[in-house]
Formats: structure tokens, sequence, C-alpha cells
């Protein structure tokens, strides 16, 4: 299941194949030009006619992983992201460029100490020492939440609107043919954009049904 939102918008669709065959068919992305939030899979940095930014939700269940490990440095990352999180979502939602500058030295920092301390154990930690130098490589993906006011912090919103897909799994199991699983995505597609235009969503999936179409159907009062 292949999920595309905004805070407006919600469209699932299934595909047999995880990478960018899927993403070329469903023709969302390749045409796409705001700012692209996800989780880094290797996939979505291919379509280089939009900025990027990266999920930091995704980034603190990870470190989370490595301070269970033993690698409790990796603290003052989480400690970093929570505490520009807060600074951005103060009051006007802005940073000064001095301050931007602040937070974006303090992240070279926490890195450059981690990359030194990582490469001098005698037992190179190899998926540690990967997860930041890729933080170092896709810094501006990363801190673009700190510059741009309208970039999250994370894609947990694309995590709520699939989270139907799983409720369905967890009770249901798979389909049974692709045309229901079509249909499904269909459905969970125009369910969350109603809800997200705070539409009555009963009344209008009737309209729908009786062949109305959804810009129609959004663009009422």
């Amino acid at each position: 299941m292949h999920v595309a939102c905004t805070s407006r918008h919600t469209y699932l669709a299934p595909h047999a194949s995880r990478g960018k065959k899927a993403t070329d068919d469903i023709g969302i992305l390749p045409r796409y030009q705001g700012t692209m939030m996800h989780d880094a899979f290797g996939t979505y940095p291919k379509y280089t006619q939009a900025p990027h930014a990266l999920c930091h939700a995704h980034h603190l269940r990870e470190l989370k992983g490595f301070i269970e490990q033993g690698h409790t440095r990796a603290a003052r990352m989480p400690t970093f992201l929570l505490a520009a999180k807060q600074a951005v979502e103060a009051p006007h939602g802005v940073l000064s460029e001095e301050e931007a500058r602040r937070w974006e030295c303090a992240y070279d920092r926490i890195l450059a100490r981690a990359q030194r301390r990582l490469e001098t154990m005698t037992s190179l930690p190899k998926k540690a020492l990967a997860f930041v130098r890729r933080l170092q490589k896709r810094k501006e993906e990363a801190l673009r939440f700190v510059r741009e006011v309208h970039v999250p912090f994370d894609n947990n919103q694309a995590e709520r609107d699939l989270r139907m897909v799983k409720v369905k799994e967890n009770i249901s199991g798979t389909f049974r043919e692709e045309t229901f699983a079509q249909s499904f995505c269909i459905t969970r597609s125009i369910v969350p954009t109603l809800d997200k235009h705070e539409k009555n969503v009963w009344n209008l999936l009737c309209l729908l049904l009786t062949s109305e179409t959804l810009d129609r159907v959004l663009s009422t009062t």
C-alpha cells in the first residue's frame, strides 16, 4: 500500500511493487513539486523536481534503538531534535536567520562528536555510523523544518492515513482479489479527504454514489 497525502487530501493505492515502478505508475510523485516529507526510503530521492524533508519520528525510533544497544550518547540527538521542534512551534513559528544557524551548528557538533566516537570504537558499529553519516549528508533535508514553517517535523500524517489499512489487515487479513484492494483504497482515500475538509462524510458518500464528482462535493459549503 502506498500513500501520498497533505493536510487536505489523502490518496492510497495498492501496487505489486514497493519501489519506483509503483510510485511512477501511481503518478503523483513524478509530478509533485511541493516538499516531500518521507522516511528516507531510497525511492523518494530519485524525484529531483521537488525539495525533500526527512521524518524525525523515524529518526527518534532509530535513536531509541541505538540507546538500548548501549550507545548512550545517542540521547543527545533526540534531545536536540525535540528542543528544535519546540522552538519552531513557539509563537509565530518562524526562527530568525541567527537562531536557525545556531540550531544548525549544534546539529553539526552533535554528529561530528558521534562520528569521532564511533570511528574510534574497537568493534565498528556500522549501522550507527551509517545513520550518523546519513544525517550529515542530508543535513538540509533533516533541518528543513527549522527554516520552512510549512514543513512538518515528521510524516505522521501519512501514518494516520494508513492506519485503517493496518486495522483491516489485523481484522480481515489480506484481500482475495486486487480489485477489492483497489476499491478499499478508493474509499479510504475519499473518507479522510472529506474529513480533512470538515464535510459530512456519510451524506457526501451518498452523493458520490449517485454519480456526483469529488471535486464538486469538496467545493460545496
